[in-house]
Parts: C-alpha cells; sequence; structure tokens
C-alpha cells in the first residue's frame, strides 16, 4: 500500500534534547519505563521537556498484539515488586501535580496485574498526598472483582481505551471485545460514582464518521465522562498502515458532537493522546463542578 504523505499539520519542532536525556536518566535509575517511549508517541519531547511524562507499569513487554501498538510483544517477565515505590519516588522527585499510570496488558496474571494497580495507588498517596492520580487500565479480560481492586483504591480518573469503532476490533484489536471495554466503564460508576471515567478513541484507521459518533453514544451511556480523539500514526511499516489522516476541522466537529452528546471534557486534535494535558482535563471539569455547586 502506497503511504499518504503527512499533511503539514502534523509536523511538530524537535524539542530540547537535554530534558529528554535528563528525563530518561532519572527513569532508568528507577527501573522505570514510560508508555511515552514504549509506544512511540509523537508528544514524547514535549512532554519530557515540560517535566511530565506517563508511568507504564507491569513490566514492559505486553501478551497482546494488537496491529496499532509499538510496545514490545511477547512472553513478559515476573512482576518488580519494588515497582510501585520507584514510581512513587519518580513521581514525588519530578514534583508532579496531576499523575498518570499506565500499563501493559498482562493476560497472563489471574487479577491482570489489579493489585500491583492499587499498590500503586496506595504508595502514591502516600509520597504525593497533594496530587491526583490518573489510572489508564487494560480490560483485564473482563475480571470484575480484579475491577473492584482497583476502584476501591479511589483513583481520582479512571481511563480505559475503546481505541477504535467495533466494526475494525477484528483488524485492530484481535484478542479485545468492544463491549467488554464499554462494560468496564459502566462497572466503574457502578462501584463509585465519584470517580471520573475517561475513554479514548484513534481516528485515521478506515472508520466512518457515523460509527465515531456512535462509540460517543454508547460512551455516554455507559457514564464515561472524559472523551479523548487522536490520529493515528503508523508505528512501523510493520504495523496497520493509515487510511487517512483526518483534518483538523474534522476534529474539531466531533469535540462538538461529543460535548453535544454530554461528555464533561473533550480533548480532540491530531496530536492527542489518552495522558496528553491529562491534567488541564480534571483541572477544567473539578472547576466546572465546583461553579455548577455554586
Amino acid at each position: 500500500m502506497i503511504s499518504l504523505p503527512k499533511p503539514e499539520w502534523l509536523k511538530k519542532r524537535i524539542p530540547n534534547k537535554r530534558s529528554i536525556e535528563e528525563m530518561e536518566v532519572l527513569l532508568r535509575g528507577l527501573s522505570l519505563h514510560t508508555v511515552c517511549e514504549g509506544a512511540n508517541c509523537p508528544n514524547a519531547g514535549e512532554c519530557f521537556a515540560s517535566r511530565t511524562a506517563t508511568f507504564m507499569i507491569l513490566g514492559d513487554t505486553c501478551t497482546r498484539n494488537c496491529r496499532f501498538c509499538a510496545v514490545k510483544k511477547g512472553e513478559p517477565l515476573s512482576l518488580d515488586p519494588n515497582e510501585p515505590e520507584h514510581v512513587a519516588e519518580a513521581a514525588q522527585k519530578l514534583a508532579l501535580k496531576h499523575i498518570v499510570i499506565t500499563s501493559v496488558t498482562r493476560d497472563d496474571l489471574p487479577d491482570g496485574g489489579a493489585g500491583h494497580f492499587a499498590s500503586l495507588v496506595r504508595c502514591l498517596r502516600k509520597a504525593c498526598p497533594n496530587s491526583t492520580v490518573e489510572l489508564l487500565i487494560p480490560d483485564l479480560q473482563g475480571n470484575w472483582e480484579a475491577l473492584e481492586i482497583i476502584v476501591n483504591e479511589r483513583p481520582d480518573v479512571l481511563n480505559h481505551n475503546v481505541e477504535t469503532v467495533p466494526s475494525l476490533y477484528p483488524l485492530v484489536r484481535p484478542q479485545a471485545k468492544y463491549e467488554r471495554s464499554i462494560e468496564l466503564l459502566r462497572r466503574v460508576k457502578e462501584i463509585d460514582s465519584s470517580i471520573i471515567t475517561k475513554s479514548g478513541l484513534m481516528v485515521g484507521l478506515g472508520e466512518e464518521t457515523e460509527e465515531v459518533i456512535s462509540v460517543m453514544g454508547d460512551l455516554v451511556d455507559a457514564g464515561c465522562d472524559m472523551l479523548t480523539i487522536g490520529q493515528y500514526l503508523q508505528p512501523s511499516p510493520a504495523h496497520l498502515p493509515i487510511a487517512e489522516y483526518v483534518t483538523p476541522e474534522q476534529f474539531e466537529r466531533y469535540k462538538r458532537i461529543a460535548l453535544e452528546k454530554g461528555f464533561s471534557f473533550v480533548a480532540s486534535g491530531p496530536f492527542v493522546r489518552s495522558s496528553y494535558h491529562a491534567h488541564e482535563g480534571i483541572t477544567q471539569l473539578r472547576f466546572r463542578t465546583s461553579e455548577e455547586v455554586k
């Protein structure tokens, strides 16, 4: 397939290399990983330069083979029992106000890593009591008891990405189930309605506009509060090709429709990713809520 030429709106300036190197030294010294590096995120330079990062726990090897993702696949190593303390130490050293944690998918673990997530939240609450915590979790293979372990630690934001529209799941996420992802978000609200829920979509994979709008409706019906929509970018020739570069105007249209559907906060744009400027989202949502209370 012929690759599409990259449009002007997808070109970014090269960030300050020194800031990136300093961040990488800190992370490597604590044996930590970030999704910024693992997923070849286009915002990694910008985020590292501003001393922010999304920590990736449960190792750096995923047990699934999603065709959009650059994270390493294969047989993962045993969990590092010191990882929760190390992440908390890094977050404290960076003086992070909003801490975002994601993970590889660990279908090899009975609880999908839920206990590890819970331990990490406890460590973060102790080390950074004034910071907000956002978790981006896998689907846990529909293990709702494991989900309850995570939710009971009361992260400020619980994110689970649906990633794409249902018709593309067999191609994009063959080991995942769209209905299971929607059900996970619905159950979070059933367990604790005070937790802010969030999900994300990639576009440019061949989806139809009406399919994206339909997903928005499913998410709102599940009680999802926040939505991110960004452009899919092919990590390597071995990954799915880009079907379309979605225009900034279409991203704005998606944002308008999503807000009309009932989301409390929407970030929609070519470079938007789940954790990109995540602190802004929770800040805006909480400010809006406090104004409504007044």
